[in-house]
């Protein structure tokens, strides 16, 4: 009985430890109100660390309604958020307080 709850055990860490996040991340720095870079690559079905980095000299707000996130991002400062694990497709990210700055998370 204990061999069967180790072998499950080990069955669910090796299918749950793609969904774990990359300590390294993905970073986005927010520059004269533009996402750098504007389009982000990450594998589908993988939960992901995403650092924003406001180099602008006004606040902004990263937001996502298609992966639900928002966070205010003071001027110099930075957030980080998680997201994922996502679905193959396309996840558009927006500072709200600059409606004309959008960026796209690619999931792959």
């Amino acid at each position: 009985m204990a061999r069967l709850a180790l072998g499950a055990a080990l069955f669910v860490l090796l299918i749950a430890g793609p969904v774990w996040a990359d300590d390294a991340g993905i970073v986005i720095a927010i520059k004269d109100h533009q996402f750098v870079p504007s389009t982000v690559e990450i594998p589908a079905g993988t939960k992901v660390k995403i650092t924003v980095r406001n180099q602008d000299q006004t606040t902004s707000e990263f937001e996502s309604v298609d992966f639900h996130r928002e966070k205010v991002v003071q001027p110099g400062g930075e957030i980080t958020v998680f997201v994922g694990p996502l679905d193959r497709g396309s996840y558009e990210f927006f500072d709200d307080f600059h409606p004309a700055t959008r960026g796209h998370l690619i999931a792959k």
